[in-house]
């Protein structure tokens, strides 16, 4: 993908409070190239800066629909790393996101609910699907928003390549399932996905009853970075983003 096919999320925290950008600073997840995109939070404002596509040669991706159009599922991939960042390494989160503002509609939010795959507001940090927005942060709590967390925990600077599938069937439940590459075997251009430990398949069913609320379709998939202090610091490269047909 281009840079062109890509627009930030709106109510993103604007550059003075979260750089981003491309960087070679950092170095790469095995096989990645020369450089990656990063964010760095330059002030303790609360909020998120998030990427979706916008898919300017295919309208289908944005949001995401069948050729009809109907709302519909998909699959994204990435690598993100928990950067090191000032101490406790806690007040921020990298995290994939899929059908934000669900359903067919235009101009999604940082405040809009969706599928968030990232890692953990903790140190260490596990990895979490939550139900959610991306301005909520990535913590894991009792409510049903929290729908999976890994059993293994990471430390700040890990590259980790994850991948989230959101199956929409049509009786109207959405099966959730992530996945996982072993970046010291396999590098990100040629993943060898894998079960997560601890995330199992998870049905957002149709009647609202495993997650508390309507499963989502359609809407926006990206990337994204929510933070709360300074000098908080996340990496992302290789992203994918694929369409159920």
């Amino acid at each position: 993908m281009a840079e062109a096919d890509w627009s930030e999320l709106s109510n993103s925290l604007v550059s003075g409070n979260v750089a981003r950008g491309v960087t070679a600073g950092i170095s790469p997840p095995n096989g990645g190239g020369s450089f990656v995109y990063g964010f760095n939070s330059l002030s303790a404002s609360p909020g998120a800066v998030g990427k979706y596509v916008n898919a300017t040669g295919n309208p289908n991706f944005a949001p995401m629909q069948t050729t009809g159009p109907v709302a519909t599922g998909g699959s994204i991939r990435g690598v993100m790393q928990r950067g090191v960042s000032a101490e406790p390494q806690i007040g921020f989160a990298p995290m994939l996101f899929m059908h934000v503002k669900t359903g067919l509609t235009s101009s999604p939010d940082v405040n809009d609910v969706g599928y968030l795959l990232g890692l953990e507001d903790a140190n260490p940090h596990r990895i979490v699907l939550r139900k959610g927005s991306l301005a909520g942060g990535l913590t894991v709590d009792t409510t049903q928003s929290t729908l999976r967390v890994s059993a293994a925990a990471f430390t700040a600077g890990t590259w980790i390549q994850l991948r989230l599938d959101c199956i929409f069937n049509l009786n109207g439940d959405v099966v959730l399932k992530v996945f996982q590459n072993d970046l010291n075997s396999n590098p990100v251009s040629a993943p060898v996905w894998t079960a997560v430990a601890g995330m199992a398949d998870f049905i957002d069913d149709s009647l609202g009853v495993n997650s508390g609320s309507s499963p989502l379709s359609g809407g926006f998939c990206g990337y994204g970075f929510f933070v709360k202090d300074l000098q908080r610091r996340s990496y992302f490269d290789q992203i994918e983003i694929l369409r159920q047909l």
